[in-house]
């Protein structure tokens, strides 16, 4: 829904256990060399760039964001992406494995592209789960990271609630977590990982 007016902005169907069980086991770590998934990345920013209109339009709609702040919004995903796919060439360590990305609702595609962008670079597979308020515009952002080559093994969007990221960071088959958001929910995905990672 909108937050300025109520009236809907689109439709998403949630992921349920089942999806998430699925997505754990399709997930396959980006096996691609590094250069490769670099120009993947920077291939993405180029089609979110091309594609600002549509995605200034959805921001407001969807997050309430102001055409300026749509502006910087765009601006940091794409900038994020760069910095990635430039840093992806001089990675020293092997990947993790599978990442959750887990992101908020206030930076719901810069900070998205940020998480997802980071594993990626290092060529994990990632579980995106988006905050439930804006799962259209990280939909958005998923399509052009697989039109412009993300393996869709290697890029999962899970939206959901607190449940979906609950049953990603529990699992033993992920090798990382990437989260923005309260103090609180930090504090539970840790608890819950502690014994494992």
């Amino acid at each position: 829904l909108n937050p300025a007016t109520g009236a809907p902005v689109g439709h998403v169907t949630t992921a349920g256990q089942p999806d998430v069980e699925t997505a754990l086991r399709l997930a396959e770590p980006w096996a691609a060399a590094p250069q490769e998934r670099a120009t993947v990345l920077n291939r993405a920013a180029d089609r979110m760039e091309a594609d600002a209109g549509r995605i200034f339009a959805l921001l407001a709609r969807e997050a309430g964001k102001t055409l300026a702040d749509a502006v910087a919004e765009l601006r940091e995903a794409v900038d994020f992406l760069r910095y990635y796919a430039a840093g992806a060439t001089s990675l020293q360590n092997p990947a993790r494995g599978v990442f959750a990305c887990i992101s908020p609702w206030n930076f719901p595609l810069a900070i998205f592209c940020g998480q997802i962008g980071a594993a990626l670079a290092a060529g994990n597979a990632v579980l995106a789960k988006p905050a439930e308020q804006t799962p259209l515009i990280a939909t958005l952002a998923v399509d052009h990271l697989l039109a412009a080559g993300v393996p869709p093994t290697a890029l999962q969007l899970l939206p959901g609630d607190g449940a979906v990221g609950a049953a990603l960071t529990c699992d033993p088959r992920i090798g990382g977590v990437a989260f923005t958001g309260s103090t609180e929910t930090a504090q539970a995905i840790r608890r819950s990982m502690a014994g494992r990672l």
